[in-house]
């Protein structure tokens, strides 16, 4: 009996040990003002954004100073956390403006500007000198005595390099007292930390300063300088090769050894995906971190597959641990194809709360009193409530939809009646961004989002 007692307070002392790692912040991208909000909606602890210029992704929407205002304010609202990317490498023409750029931010009350050239990083310590800085991952940190360097520089927090192990992540994490940041999720360069040329030299676009068009995904073939037009393959594959094309990252199986590494932010790459991707990446991170620190492994392991299949749901190239395990190799990239698996499509969201507010529709009594009653017209008599949903792809009468929400697991319907709001019955929703009247037995909470099963 002694004995196992004994057993019992080591477990509860190895428990309270465990309990005392604080949970990491989770980051997610947000190219627009719609993708933070769903960010913020499905659990984000934090939100990294890009402005208009300075950042490394120039196709992504991203943000005028007065979007950058309301983002800001939304974020604080919810008492989350919103840095934005400064980490070009600059060039001499682009510190005109720079100086007038930070101040603005300054003044906006970010919390926090992700910078990777040593210029801006000077340029930032004079004009906005209590902003804080986090270094960028295009800066290529693979050591503690680099890391611990920028600290000393007054860097607060240091975005790792993808490029390292998890031997290597435990001796970082023991040689390093300052924050830390590491990606968890999404897309995977072939380049180091993204420093590549490619672009540049076949389309004119520099990946450096945010322009990258992913020649990395392209097809390529062998051709003899004796010989042009002539193209010979790399491998014996019809469909080509695509020796460039990494896999997607994807660290949501190994979170029980991350967590002991105690790193203070995990962060899903992604701020050119669409809303549908935020979401999903955002939720099943946001409930796997919580099941692993509030309810334990058993939990977290318990739920995995189900959280694995979600992932799956999300357009994606094949997953791998990157380089957690040691150097990837031709396992990690896929030479047969460089298009996304995508096993479902995204059609919709929904409007309610205040996104209904905003599209200033009438209500379905308004509604019902405006119609003329012919038949297959909207009537306000139907046996069902109507929910508002937002058009993102076609979908049509018949279908099978699945709701991804806030705060429920996925659900479905069939698309049995649905109106536009001319009152006029729809055999299919084919208009960009057209708002639609469903017919649901249930309501649809703010921010869910429609997705369909491709066949």
């Amino acid at each position: 009996m002694l004995i196992q007692m004994k057993k019992d307070e080591y477990k509860q002392l190895k428990d309270l040990k465990e309990n005392l790692i604080v949970k990491p912040e989770l980051l997610a991208p947000a190219g627009d003002l719609e993708k933070l909000e769903f960010a913020l909606a499905y659990g984000a602890d934090a939100v990294y954004v890009g402005g208009s210029a300075y950042g490394l992704r120039a196709y992504a929407g991203n943000f005028s100073l007065k979007q950058m205002r309301e983002a800001v304010d939304l974020v604080h609202e919810k008492e989350r956390r919103i840095y934005v990317t400064v980490n070009i490498f600059a060039h001499e023409q682009d510190f005109t403006e720079l100086p007038a750029y930070l101040s603005d931010l300054e003044q906006l009350g970010v919390d926090a500007i992700i910078v990777a050239d040593p210029g801006v990083i000077a340029v930032a310590r004079q004009v906005v000198p209590g902003m804080p800085l986090h270094l960028s991952t295009q800066a290529n940190s693979t050591n503690s005595f680099s890391i611990n360097y920028w600290h000393g520089q007054g860097l607060e927090r240091i975005v790792l390099a993808r490029e390292l192990t998890l031997a290597e992540l435990q001796l970082i994490r023991a040689r390093v007292s300052g924050q830390l940041e590491m990606f968890i999720h999404g897309a995977m360069c072939m380049s180091y930390s993204g420093r590549c040329l490619l672009s540049n030299y076949l389309t004119g676009r520099d990946a450096n300063r945010g322009e990258c068009t992913q020649p990395c995904r392209w097809g390529y073939s062998l051709v003899e300088e004796k010989r042009p037009g002539q193209t010979f393959p790399l491998e014996e594959d019809q469909r080509g090769t695509y020796i460039f094309n990494s896999h997607d990252l994807c660290l949501l199986p190994y979170l029980p050894l991350l967590k002991q590494l105690q790193i203070e932010s995990w962060k899903i790459e992604g701020r050119m995906k669409s809303v549908h991707y935020v979401a999903s990446t955002v939720k099943v991170y946001r409930q796997a971190i919580d099941a692993l620190w509030d309810m334990g492994e058993d939990v977290y392991r318990a739920q995995l597959s189900e959280w694995l299949t979600e992932m799956d749901k999300v357009s994606h190239r094949d997953y791998s641990p990157g380089f957690l395990f040691g150097k990837p190799g031709a396992h990690a990239h896929n030479l047969e194809y460089s298009h996304y698996v995508r096993e479902y499509d995204f059609v919709g969201v929904s409007l309610a709360g205040e996104k209904e507010l905003k599209t200033g529709i009438i209500t379905e009594t308004e509604q019902e009193d405006k119609q003329d009653r012919k038949s297959g017209q909207f009537s306000g008599q139907t046996a069902l409530p109507t929910v508002l949903v937002e058009q993102r792809n076609n979908f049509k009468r018949g279908d099978i939809l699945e709701v991804l929400t806030p705060g429920e697991k996925p659900w479905t319907f069939k698309a049995e009646e649905m109106w536009n709001l001319q009152g006029e019955l729809l055999e299919v929703a084919r208009h960009p961004q057209e708002i639609i009247r469903l017919k649901l037995a249930r309501s649809l909470p703010a921010y869910s989002i429609l997705r369909r099963a491709r066949n």
